[in-house]
């Protein structure tokens, strides 16, 4: 799968449709899931153009990459889901057609605020 540059989350980070921002800085954005799965449901994207994680892996540099974890914790913090702060929660990221992609931007998915329950069902 190629990058595709106006997928939906491109034209979040571009600015061209809105979202609901939790946190951003040089190396990723978190906005609130707008169809949301659990009591809390956020996204965080890398703002490098990434198809899926496995994309990420080979061509992201160290920056991003520790960019991206350390996002995905500042965000769970925020939101009062880390362990630091709260019970826990899932980051999932769905990799191609058989992990059910539908975005072709690399994003993962945090739950939480409640039990998330089984891992696959």
């Amino acid at each position: 799968m190629s990058y595709d540059n106006n997928n939906i989350f491109a034209k979040i980070i571009r600015g061209e449709i809105p979202c609901k921002k939790i946190y951003e800085d040089d190396y990723v954005l978190s906005f609130y899931d707008i169809n949301p799965q659990k009591k809390i449901h956020a996204l965080v994207i890398p703002k490098g153009k990434y198809v899926d994680l496995d994309d990420f892996c080979e061509k992201a540099s160290p920056g991003e990459m520790v960019g991206l974890l350390k996002g995905i914790n500042i965000v769970a913090t925020k939101l009062g889901i880390s362990v630091n702060n709260g019970k826990g929660y899932r980051a999932l990221s769905n990799i191609s057609e058989h992990g059910g992609q539908e975005v072709p931007h690399l994003h993962f998915h945090l739950f939480g605020g409640e039990k998330v329950g089984k891992m696959v069902e």
